[in-house]
């Protein structure tokens, strides 16, 4: 499947990846949507005790989650992760998301980006004045439904896995996102490797179903194995960047890679 795009994936172990888990702003909402980061909020420090039976790591990601303000933001504004503010936030920069569009969220669970892209894209009709967008969710992991989106439950690695997201489209799409994950190993390039086998995969489906002037706009890690893969977008669009969202955590490796104005063909 990926050989059309010019690079090769053969990174065999992904079967023990997370493969589509989800891991997505401040100020500038758009009218009738929800505002975002909470910066300038004043929040007290939640300290977690060590309880019996819990390990050290796990009491220091539960404090972290506590004291997180994008986390509380989430809960308020009824987002279901905080990764939600990452799209909002990348949309703020780029102008993806536009009524009308038809999208693809890869790697879509528990379903935050969604919750964004639905009115962004008017997949509604609640502007009676702008196009009627879609929004198609894909992730391994099975997904409370989301208003106004269709949810697939499905492991975009499997065979035949990239065809039936297409049926399911039913035509072109404007914009492919993908948030995949691999589960972490703890070993820094194992794990970039690993994310970037699923950047590559998810390029190679935006190449395919993307209509021209397309946008294709994905997670990745720093570590500089990429080099193949950006220079094969850099044929297909007429811009690629990067960006490093103010949601993303500041000791998190991940950026985002975003590339506008698919050629076609």
């Amino acid at each position: 499947m990926v050989a059309n795009l010019g690079v090769t994936l053969d990174f065999d172990d992904m079967n023990s990846g997370k493969r589509g888990g989800s891991s997505g702003k401040p100020g500038g909402a758009k009218s009738g949507e929800k505002n975002s980061s909470g910066r300038g909020e004043r929040n007290l420090k939640v300290r977690v005790k060590t309880a019996k039976g819990r390990k050290l790591s796990s009491t220091l990601w539960l404090q972290r989650q506590l004291n997180d303000p994008y986390v509380v933001r989430a809960k308020k504004d009824g987002y279901r992760s905080r990764a939600a503010y990452k799209l909002l936030e990348i949309d703020e920069k780029h102008r993806l998301l536009k009524p009308g569009l038809r999208v693809v969220d890869l790697g879509a669970a528990p379903g935050g980006w969604c919750q964004v892209a639905v009115p962004r894209v008017n997949a509604l009709g609640a502007r009676a004045d702008k196009p009627v967008g879609s929004v198609l969710g894909v992730d391994f992991q099975a997904m409370e439904p989301v208003a106004g989106a269709t949810l697939m439950e499905l492991d975009f690695l499997d065979d035949g896995a990239d065809d039936k997201v297409k049926a399911a489209l039913g035509g072109p799409a404007d914009l492919v996102l993908s948030d995949m994950a691999a589960f972490a190993t703890g070993h820094k390039q194992t794990d970039h490797l690993r994310i970037i086998a699923l950047v590559e995969a998810a390029a190679q489906f935006a190449v395919e179903v993307l209509t021209p002037g397309g946008v294709f706009a994905a997670k990745v890690l720093q570590g500089g194995a990429e080099g193949e893969l950006l220079t094969a977008l850099k044929k297909r669009f007429t811009k690629t960047s990067h960006m490093k969202p103010p949601a993303s955590r500041s000791d998190s490796a991940e950026m985002f890679l975003v590339a506008t104005g698919f050629k076609g063909g």
